[in-house]
């Protein structure tokens, strides 16, 4: 019995430890990689803060959640660069108010950071066994305002649009037009657009008054958006 509890009471001070070392590694990821380079909306720096990253890594890069560069997650898919999700979210100028359409749900990351801020996220995924784990993680963390819909993420969501910020986390060669039609007027796209094998482009894509502008805003390196 007294070998039982000191097996408990050690099992239990090496997961206190082990939290305690993560979050010290995800506050000195915001220090380091997202406050440093310029990120200064404080929901997002929060939404850092709060979202554990360690949970929508596989367990053997565990250890590299924290890092400042994309992890692959399996399927041909990665989970983004902390800084180009802090980038990405911060842009699109998220409210409380807001209903945001991400299309890659990947591991379920971006969409957890933008349930932090925002009233609901509908994210698409097109691989079968990510978008069924994402969605199961994202239930088990005690998300209730993330849908995830398995799919061609191309068409959008239709049913649920307009949206007031659409987030594209997959690099592709055009802008899809069923998503600048679900772009609420007065909303902002994210979107990296290019060539898998060439220079992609992050670009910003605001409606005005039923006109489409849009902004080069960066050099991107994005995983294909694959369609069924």
């Amino acid at each position: 019995m007294i070998k039982l509890i000191t097996i408990l009471l050690l099992t239990i001070s090496f997961s206190l430890q082990t939290q305690d070392s993560f979050e010290k590694a995800r506050i000195s990821m915001v220090n380091g990689q997202i406050k440093s380079r310029g990120i200064k909306d404080e929901n997002t720096l929060k939404a850092f803060l709060n979202v554990e990253r360690h949970k929508f890594v596989p367990d053997r890069l565990i250890n590299s959640s924290y890092s400042d560069r994309p992890l692959p997650i399996g399927y041909g898919q990665t989970i983004s660069q902390p800084y180009i999700v802090a980038y990405m979210t911060e842009i699109i100028q998220p409210k409380p108010t807001d209903k945001v359409l991400e299309i890659g749900t990947g591991s379920g990351y971006q969409a957890a950071i933008l349930a932090e801020i925002i009233e609901h996220v509908y994210t698409i995924e097109i691989v079968p066994q990510l978008a069924v784990s994402a969605e199961y993680l994202l239930k088990e963390l005690g998300y209730k305002n993330i849908s995830v819909k398995q799919g061609d993420g191309y068409f959008g969501w239709e049913e649920h649009a307009p949206f007031d910020a659409i987030v594209v986390t997959a690099a592709a060669e055009h802008i899809p037009p069923p998503l600048i039609e679900q772009l609420k007027d007065g909303g902002k796209m994210i979107i990296p657009v290019g060539s898998p094998f060439l220079t992609q482009h992050l670009m910003l894509v605001e409606k005005e008054n039923g006109k489409i502008k849009t902004k080069s805003m960066m050099p991107v390196r994005f995983v294909p958006f694959t369609r069924e």
